[in-house]
């Protein structure tokens, strides 16, 4: 009975936990910070918080030995009753920091709260020497070594007292030596940013190895600062928010802080963020929320409490606007994409028709080839250039004025036109240069032309003006005929291709076919369609289908996208312009204006 009776007063006991080794304790806090650029930063940060205004971090070597020191100028260590740095109570209350304390008091702008920055030299060196002075301005020392239980303070003799606290961590661990004072700076810039910002601390990194100096300035974002955010309210608080739309780029990141110290680089690690906007990489900036709690062994972690819970609360908004801003903003590239496209794409087939025989591709004037005279196919190429494609407004009939920047430059580069064409044996071609400067303007002063048939035969009239004829020969053949162009002390030279031939391709039969210069195009999504593309005549505009598979695979990137809408002018310019031609000689057509277009892309 006594038995069952002393097992059911065990089953009901109640107690307090508490450490069963010390030492074991101490030593998992020491290691569970896995960064050493973390704990430099948390070093910094507690002369921050003891407000200095000057932090000097050392790097260098000594007695080969290397080592780090954090110097600043701020209130030192709390004295003791008899006015001494109070190293034993810095000793003797890991976990018990008094920083706690000072923030439930009110005191505001101090970041460390847990009583364990000091262990982080743990991951760094084999020993910490921490000074600073007392009341006496005398200096005091405490040395504590890594595996070791024991400290020691001592007064240490000096003639110069320095102000505020001097720490130094000796024979730096071998994976530590390679943290140059550059990388250190770049951290703390990031790390500290607000911290920096708020308190006008000054912040010297001395790389006495690499013989260099930097000054840590917080971080500066690039792209477009967002303004016009809804505000960021929680019931703990508010959060502070700052980002940047920029270009997509993987390495654009929000960070979020509390207190303006960095606790995730990305803030999308965080699972129930790791969803758009944060996401996207277009984002540069961070989000500051000062109530939620960290983890308290490596200060980069979060704790899923009440205040984890209210700050996703609070982000839903800001989350919705951003999706808003990003869904006008890519409207809006795309708009911008598509006038790019269509300017690249008109001024290639310019450039492709100017090349290619006028009597084929004479697609500027108002009516068809089928209802002018013979005369036509001698057109002056030059009023091709001059022609205004792809105009989907009507005609103002105003002669704006020639600016200055419309005037052609130096002599650069050389056309024949048209490029290749086709003659029947024994007949005349006419051929024309077209010089032009580095922008594409034409060139029209201080110019010598000579030509040449350098392979083939065939015959050249007035080898010396600009316009030639061109006399083929009585056996058919491929000729070469080369123009140099002369201004000044520059040369240029250019080159055509004529086909001597017995039989010509079929010409177009007589038609009225409306032409008001190149056309434009717009997007309309069939998916379920197979038409790829069509003319829509009345608008002088190609329809192309943004939903078929072919324009999905193309729009993976820019340059095969282009690719794609050029073969659909082809197409719908050959199938409008060769009314009555059979299949197979559609298709030569279609071959031939690619092969110009995509030439000058």
């Amino acid at each position: 009975m006594s038995q069952k009776l002393e097992s059911r007063d065990r089953s009901g006991q109640r107690g307090k936990l508490r450490i069963g080794n010390d030492w074991n304790a101490i030593t998992i806090i020491a290691l569970s910070q896995s960064n050493p650029l973390k704990a430099i930063a948390e070093l910094v940060e507690n002369s921050i918080d003891a407000r200095a205004t000057s932090v000097t971090i050392v790097r260098g070597r000594s007695e080969g030995r290397h080592y780090l020191e954090v110097r600043d100028n701020g209130q030192g260590i709390p004295r003791d009753a008899a006015g001494r740095p109070d190293f034993r109570y810095v000793a003797t209350h890991i976990c018990d920091s008094v920083k706690r304390r000072l923030k439930v008091e009110g005191a505001a702008g101090l970041q460390g709260e847990f009583g364990i920055g000091l262990l982080s030299f743990w991951i760094l060196g084999e020993e910490l020497t921490l000074t600073s002075s007392g009341t006496d301005d005398r200096a005091w020392q405490m040395v504590m070594r890594k595996g070791d239980p024991s400290y020691a303070v001592k007064a240490k003799r000096a003639l110069f007292v320095e102000p505020g606290t001097q720490l130094r961590i000796a024979r730096l661990l071998d994976g530590i030596r390679s943290l140059s004072g550059e990388k250190i700076q770049w951290y703390l810039a990031a790390e500290l940013r607000d911290r920096i910002r708020h308190t006008g601390v000054r912040i010297t990194v001395i790389d006495k190895i690499s013989r260099k100096q930097y000054a840590v300035e917080p971080r500066q974002y690039e792209g477009r600062l967002l303004h016009q955010l809804p505000s960021i309210r929680a019931p703990l608080g508010d959060v502070y928010v700052e980002l940047y739309m920029n270009e997509r780029v993987e390495t654009n990141r929000v960070a979020l802080f509390r207190h303006g110290t960095r606790v995730f680089e990305d803030i999308s690690v965080v699972d129930e963020l790791a969803k758009p906007p944060w996401t996207t990489r277009h984002l540069q900036g961070h989000i500051d929320a000062p109530f939620i709690n960290l983890t308290p062994g490596t200060r980069s972690g979060i704790i899923h409490d009440e205040a984890y819970s209210a700050l996703l609360d609070a982000l839903l908004p800001l989350e919705e606007k951003l999706i808003e801003m990003f869904e006008a903003q890519r409207r809006a590239e795309e708009e911008q994409a598509s006038r790019e496209l269509m300017h690249t794409i008109q001024r290639a087939f310019r450039e492709a028709l100017l090349a290619l025989p006028a009597e084929e591709y004479d697609w500027f004037d108002i009516h068809s080839r089928g209802q002018r005279g013979s005369g036509s196919t001698n057109r002056d190429l030059d009023s091709v250039a001059e022609l205004t494609v792809g105009a989907t407004e009507p005609e103002t009939g105003n002669v704006k004025q020639r600016q200055f920047f419309e005037f052609a430059g130096p002599l650069f580069s050389v056309a024949v036109s048209p490029a290749s064409s086709v003659v029947r044996v024994g007949e005349q071609r006419s051929l024309r240069a077209l010089p032009y400067d580095r922008s594409r303007r034409r060139v029209e002063t201080d110019l010598t032309f000579n030509w040449e048939v350098v392979e083939g035969n065939g015959a050249l009239d007035q080898r010396h003006n600009q316009a030639v004829s061109f006399l083929a020969s009585t056996e058919p053949g491929l000729v070469r005929v080369r123009v140099s162009v002369h201004q000044g002390d520059i040369e240029r030279l250019g080159e055509g291709l004529v086909t001597v031939t017995h039989e010509l391709l079929p010409q177009v039969g007589t038609t009225m076919v409306e032409a008001a210069g190149l056309p434009g195009y717009t997007f309309e999504s069939a998916p379920g369609d197979s038409w790829r593309s069509r003319f829509d005549s009345t608008r002088n505009i190609i329809v192309v289908n943004n939903g078929h598979r072919d324009f999905v695979y193309a729009g993976r990137n820019k340059s095969l996208k282009l690719r794609y809408l050029v073969r659909l002018y082809s197409k719908e310019l050959v199938l409008r312009n060769f009314v009555g031609l059979p299949p197979d000689q559609l298709l030569e057509r279609m071959v031939e204006l690619s092969l110009r277009t995509e030439e000058n892309l």
